[in-house]
């Protein structure tokens, strides 16, 4: 045993246990997968965003559709509203932090589409301004949140509230429900 045994055994049997719980999340996961695969295969796009963390893996999903999961396919319809630095600083400053995906996503999003939204809260504005976008278009909208009640499980079509109330073990259950949405995208889609 180290000095951190205690830290690292906890964080591991924390982990375990949250994603013995994440198993009740079935239906509603494969509900939002079935939504991304309905719009991926009529020719739409499949839209994230998120803060911080949640904006990393924002990213990182819309890199699986985009670029490849587990196969080598045809790249899929995925975008992160999270990486344009010029127009999140420029949208930020003109108009408020509040307006910097919403604002992207108005001149881009049309019915059919879907919009990922993550946010550990479920209740970073920036996010809810974005789904108010998505739903006026009539695109469809998946919420990935922790377990406490939000904005996000109120305005979502299909909101994914995993097991936790602690910011770290969230973004961990978040990674593998994006990676298990991408897998069945691509299984799907390809």
């Amino acid at each position: 045993m180290t000095s951190h045994s205690a830290t690292i055994l906890q964080s591991i049997d924390q982990g375990r246990a949250n994603l013995e719980k994440l198993r009740a999340l079935e239906p509603e996961i494969a509900r939002a997968g079935d939504l991304i695969i309905a719009a991926l295969k009529s020719g739409n796009t499949v839209y994230f965003c998120g803060n911080g963390g949640s904006a990393a893996d924002a990213q990182h999903l819309a890199a699986e559709l985009s670029g490849r999961f587990l196969k080598n396919r045809r790249p899929l319809a995925g975008v992160s509203l999270t990486t344009n630095s010029s127009a999140l600083t420029a949208i930020g400053n003109d108009f408020g932090y509040d307006e910097v995906f919403s604002r992207q996503l108005e001149g881009v999003v049309k019915r059919g589409d879907v919009l990922l939204s993550l946010s550990t809260s479920g209740n970073s504005a920036n996010v809810v301004k974005a789904i108010d976008v998505a739903k006026a278009a009539g695109a469809a909208n998946i919420g990935m949140t922790g377990e406490k009640p939000s904005k996000l499980s109120e305005l979502c079509d299909v909101c994914l509230k995993v097991p936790s109330p602690a910011t770290p073990r969230i973004q961990e259950m978040h990674i593998l429900v994006g990676h298990i949405l991408c897998e069945l995208a691509e299984n799907a889609v390809t």
